[in-house]
């Protein structure tokens, strides 16, 4: 299997955690890489549905190694609930299988209520963030006034940053009109994660380098997508960490010259949850979906807007990541179509557009150019190979391959492991 780089090419929620699921099948350690908890994948076993925020897809199988990294910004009284959670459903969670860096930042009270606080400022100009704190964190660890895993699990050493943390925030949400926040709360039940996490807690860089000496395979996920990027996204409605193929490595320590290859998952549709343009949304689509109970997102519940397939933005995430295959998903959500329409170009009075514009103004004056294939108007849940499929739908599938220039590996038909055919 090899190292390999699991990517996001549009806004998230493209069903990566399925495919790492599948993935997982032949590495030996799984590694998150960034963000927080304000992402999910989801896994279906057999009739089981497992929602993961913060621990890698990789502990719903037996014998893998997990690995939270350097990059991801941990709430400890977040993960300390997913690892209750997934043992009383009977995974099995350990310092054996479950590897917490002592350099990833921690997410604290105060950046939720700044996180809150501020979207609210914003008014109709807001983000629509999850408000779990994941931006401000990262702030913090930029403004290098953070503090990290190996902070929390010394006592005294927590106890003299905490303080001074809290005198600071609480000044900042007192102006913008927000309840202050009690020390000796806040320290309790982060001191009490705290010792819950300390076995969990180590130098995972050591142990990656050690590993990948030992030529294990090693799968590193990354949530949310490529237009979720803090630097090569639809900036500012972004999260707050690099998505693409380059935050694996930033966010493992993992070096380039490590990493065989980079997997783009995308959907044979498009979504995103949260503000900003998309230029192929299309309330049809977005009926169609959610009418079926799809398209709700995994961490909040909310609806994800949906769109066409938009080829201009999978050819960006292409380029940007580096993508030399592709796991297409939720091909089995456009059964029901007699017409699909692929967006080939942008359009913004004369001027046309093969790339997705930086300025976010333009973007949301783009208006799509489509192409359009006929449907296949034929339950693809059942197939189990490429030739299972109808002719029609292996047709659209190759097209927005080539149109996103990079090649198609999987296919998936359904959220089960069964659902998933390799080319």
């Amino acid at each position: 299997m090899a190292n390999i780089i699991l990517v996001g090419a549009q806004w998230g929620d493209e069903g990566k955690g399925k495919i790492i699921d599948v993935l997982t099948e032949g590495a030996d350690i799984v590694v998150r890489t960034q963000g927080g908890n304000n992402a999910g994948h989801t896994v279906f076993l057999g009739p089981k549905k497992y929602v993961l925020h913060l621990i890698p897809s990789g502990i719903l199988r037996p014998g893998k190694q997990c690995v939270i990294g350097n990059g991801v910004v941990v709430d400890p009284l977040g993960l300390v609930q997913e690892i209750d959670g997934l043992l009383k459903l009977g995974i099995k969670v350990s310092p054996k299988n479950l590897i917490l860096s002592e350099t990833a930042h921690v997410v604290f009270p105060y950046h939720r209520e700044l996180d809150g606080a501020r979207e609210v400022a914003k008014g109709k100009n807001k983000i629509g963030t999850t408000k779990r704190g994941i931006g401000p964190t990262y702030g913090d660890k930029a403004a290098r006034v953070g503090l990290r895993m190996i902070d929390l699990i010394h006592p005294a050493r927590f106890a003299e940053k905490l303080k001074a943390r809290i005198a600071e925030n609480n000044a900042v949400l007192k102006a913008m009109g927000a309840k202050p926040l009690s020390f000796a709360k806040v320290h309790a039940a982060y001191r009490a994660a705290g010792d819950r996490l300390k076995p969990f807690v180590a130098n995972t860089v050591v142990l990656l380098h050690e590993s990948s000496r030992r030529k294990a395979n090693i799968l590193f996920e990354g949530a949310q997508g490529t237009f979720l990027d803090i630097d090569h996204g639809t900036y500012p409605f972004v999260t707050s960490s690099n998505t693409t193929s380059g935050g694996a490595c930033t966010g493992s320590g993992v070096p380039p010259n490590r990493m065989d290859r980079v997997v783009g998952v995308m959907k044979a549709y498009t979504t995103r949850v949260g503000e900003g343009p998309l230029p192929t949304e299309n309330a049809e689509v977005a009926d169609l979906l959610h009418a079926m109970g799809r398209e709700f997102g995994a961490t909040t519940g909310r609806a994800r807007r949906c769109g066409w397939f938009d080829s201009v933005a999978t050819r960006h995430a292409t380029m940007v990541n580096g993508i030399d295959e592709l796991a297409i998903t939720n091909v089995d959500g456009l059964d029901t179509l007699d017409t699909i329409k692929v967006c080939v170009a942008y359009r913004v009075g004369a001027k046309k557009y093969d790339y997705v514009p930086n300025d976010i103004e333009t973007l949301a004056q783009c208006q799509p150019v489509y192409v359009e294939f006929p449907g296949w108007k034929t339950d693809t849940t059942r197939a189990r190979k490429w030739n299972d499929l109808p002719a029609k739908a292996r047709s659209y599938l190759k097209a927005i391959a080539e149109l996103t220039g990079a090649k198609l590996t999987i296919a998936s038909v359904g959220p089960a492991r069964a659902q998933t055919i390799f080319l």
